[in-house]
């Protein structure tokens, strides 16, 4: 019986069976060769098939493949643990593991809650959160995200969320501009919190560079730390969501270092064990362990595979590697010269209208009238031609559609492997921009 999803959710034509991969590049049971031009979904930081992390975890499960959290600690759970903790620095010295950016999301909300809950302030129930966010397909998760189609579905069953506008410097909320739009989007928050009573506000939470619900939207100059002194203010937890743009991926190992802000809790995944096998994390700061540990003794959230063993040995190794050789660094240091080549190879494409990300976390924002940045019609269903187009030039991206208000809009991701060469960088870019002209070509909008 066949595995794949419905045609729509992710291709315009039928998905090819993969079977195997090294470094960039992807090949199907057929010997067509692709390069991953997006990471899959932003995952594989270091490229497919490393043999020191396959070692490292070939070497776990010839001892023991999963001791349970509840019963043991392990080497690979502790020295993931102090790898963390030293690239979060700070006081994010906290965490619960999982296996996905859902379940680490959704341990970020009960973490929150339970924080409000050990220091006696139950009224505290009420989550903050953005249109045009994705946090993840868990209930609560999916509660807090602004992903219409994605939610569609479940309308009735999620919780009730405040939502506010997004933090677009290229759509910036009516009356601001690229330069207010940050100190808008922070007032909005707080009136919010004032709407409801900061005594009933749990946490805010946000992705500091919006992933596939935005296309690569980076906060706006300076709306990071008002948030963040509004939270304080207001006594409001503050979660950012680094689930798709943290781990190094935006060029520092933590997306709001370049914000100059922490978090009180924090949701990471993807690029932390790389998609060698799944893991993800809620991390949390002193203040937020201290309530917590205090009164209840532990965090009351956490999983049969919590800190699965082999999990965590694959996220050693692959974070071994991102700090040997300087990963993080090297994405800070090449991304303005990969976003000049994106730019280069589509300055002539009319209907790009925005490049825009951090690090090797880029996109395309496709528009039919730069002028007014109107998008194309949600019925084109652009993104998706594009994605096909690409896969048949042999590119896997990331198009996305909706971003503008939840139903029009497309954009292109793009998330190589921080160790991509210079070579794979152009190969990525070439065939990004050839697969959107030949769309636009067909659909006589080029």
């Amino acid at each position: 019986m066949s595995s794949a999803l419905p045609k729509h959710i992710h291709s315009t034509g039928d998905l090819p069976k993969v079977a195997w991969a090294k470094g960039t590049y992807v090949y199907d049971v057929n010997g067509k060769q692709y390069i991953d031009g997006s990471g899959g979904p932003a995952v594989y930081c270091i490229g497919h098939s490393n043999e020191e992390v396959n070692a490292a975890i070939t070497s776990q499960l010839d001892r023991i493949a999963h001791g349970y959290r509840y019963n043991f600690s392990s080497d690979a759970l502790e020295e993931l643990t102090d790898i963390i903790r030293q690239r979060c620095g700070g006081t994010l010295n906290n965490m619960v593991y999982v296996t996905g950016g859902s379940e680490a999301v959704e341990s970020c909300l009960k973490l929150a809650l339970q924080y409000h809950a050990a220091r006696g302030e139950m009224s505290r129930r009420r989550f903050i959160a953005r249109e045009r966010s994705w946090h993840g397909n868990t209930l609560g998760a999916l509660s807090v995200s602004g992903f219409l189609e994605r939610k569609r579905a479940f309308e009735g069953s999620l919780l009730d969320v405040s939502r506010l506008s997004p933090a677009n410097a290229y759509r910036p909320v009516p009356g601001a501009d690229a330069e207010t739009v940050g100190e808008a989007c922070a007032k909005e928050l707080e009136d919010e919190i004032l709407r409801i009573g900061a005594e009933n506000v749990c946490a805010f939470i946000f992705e500091p560079v919006v992933g596939a619900a935005g296309g690569c939207v980076p906060a706006p100059k300076g709306y990071a730390r008002r948030v963040r002194e509004i939270c304080d203010k207001h006594g409001v937890i503050m979660i950012s969501d680094e689930v798709m743009c943290g781990s190094g991926r935006t060029g520092s190992w933590r997306a709001l270092e370049e914000d100059g802000v922490e978090p009180d809790i924090m949701s990471i995944a993807k690029g932390l064990a790389a998609g060698y096998l799944p893991l993800g994390a809620a991390i949390y700061n002193d203040k937020v362990a201290d309530a917590i540990h205090g009164t209840h003794g532990a965090p009351m959230t956490g999983h049969t595979f919590t800190a699965h063993t082999a999990c965590c040995a694959a996220g050693v190794a692959v974070q071994k590697i991102v700090a040997r050789d300087k990963l993080v660094e090297r994405v800070k240091a090449k991304a303005p010269q990969f976003r000049a080549m994106l730019a280069e190879a589509t300055k002539d494409i009319e209907a790009v209208g925005d490049i825009r990300g951090r690090g090797y976390f880029q996109a395309l924002e496709l528009v039919a009238d730069r002028k007014t940045r109107r998008p194309f019609e949600a019925e084109k269903k652009l993104f998706m031609k594009i994605r096909q187009q690409a896969f048949d030039n042999g590119l896997i991206c990331y198009p996305v559609g909706g971003n503008v208000d939840g139903i029009n809009g497309d954009v292109v991701i793009l998330a190589p492997p921080y160790n991509a060469t210079d070579a794979e960088l152009a190969e990525i870019v070439e065939k990004t921009a050839a697969s959107v002209r030949q769309v636009l070509k067909a659909e006589g909008a080029a």
